[in-house]
């Protein structure tokens, strides 16, 4: 993840290393050589993959001209909300990884493990998986967590309300229900512990006014506001993510490509699925970030 970047641009191997810095371990030693298990661990996973996309956006501005104020919003998924603040000025890198490094350790020591997880659930509209919730809840907190795209949401709260949800799927009508591999119930208020402690945190951060407005996953809407921001990066934490409101909002409003740097292309796929008539463009690769380089030169030049 972002190896082949850093080996190909200095300016991704800058980002990197500053993260590196922030963070005080070779945090990019990890990313590339592993193992797995320690990348995968939510303290690093956080930010590993904002720094991945950032390199991205160092690439694209320092190498190709190509900066953020092309977009005219940015948003990102959970944690991807601090890359796009990062992106657009608003948060330093330094300070983005320090906070979500953070931020992945607050929300580990909320809940023990073994005792929240989350499921998504294929095929169900977000009135099957309320009543889901319903069912699960007599077990214990059972919560909409993240309304992804159109028959994708995903459900968090205690294991054993999960599991009681997820058994009820077929019979209210949902195609599958699949327990996530993950260390916590993210996204519901079982993470209230995490929160307070991300108040905190964010409480000492420097947070200035976006270059552009960031589209932000409580509100489903843009804000500039330094305050408001820092309030909802805290109710992010036990609140849900709404993605597929997010994308209809700026598709609303004239948005027609949505480009994903960094790893992989799962945002990509979603935005597909909530809209059929954009764009999604993933950049992980020197080659796909030097083709929509060009074919952004291109259009300024025609």
């Amino acid at each position: 993840m972002g190896k082949e970047l850093a080996q190909s641009f200095g300016t991704a191997r800058a980002v990197f290393d500053e993260v590196d810095e922030a963070l005080g371990e070779k945090l990019s030693t990890i990313i590339w050589e592993g193992p797995l298990e320690t990348l995968t661990l939510t303290e690093h996973a956080q930010p590993a993959l904002m720094a991945t996309s950032m390199a991205v956006m160092a690439v694209l501005r320092d190498e190709f001209g190509v900066g953020v104020d092309i977009a005219t919003h940015v948003a990102g998924h959970s944690l991807g909300e601090y890359t796009a603040l990062a992106a657009a000025g608003a948060l330093s890198l330094s300070d983005a990884a320090t906070l979500l490094r953070h931020r992945g350790q607050a929300m580990q020591r909320a809940v023990p493990v073994g005792e929240g997880t989350m499921a998504a659930l294929l095929g169900a509209s977000e009135e099957q998986a309320i009543t889901l919730c319903n069912i699960g809840s007599e077990y214990g907190i059972c919560e909409l967590a993240n309304d992804n795209a159109p028959g994708q949401v995903v459900i968090s709260g205690a294991t054993k309300a999960i599991e009681a949800a997820a058994a009820a799927a077929k019979e209210n009508g949902v195609k599958k229900a699949v327990i996530l591999p993950v260390s916590a119930p993210f996204h519901s208020s079982m993470m209230e512990p995490a929160a307070r402690e991300m108040e905190e945190a964010l409480a000492d951060v420097t947070i200035r006014t976006p270059v552009v407005p960031v589209v932000t996953n409580i509100a489903a809407a843009p804000t500039i506001n330094p305050q408001t921001i820092r309030r909802q990066l805290v109710e992010q934490i036990t609140g849900r993510v709404h993605w597929r409101q997010s994308v209809s909002w700026m598709v609303g409003h004239g948005v027609d490509t949505f480009i994903e740097p960094g790893s992989g292309k799962v945002l990509t796929l979603l935005v597909r699925r909530i809209s059929k008539e954009s764009t999604g463009i993933a950049l992980n690769s020197p080659q796909s970030i030097e083709e929509f380089a060009n074919a952004c030169s291109s259009e300024n030049q025609s």
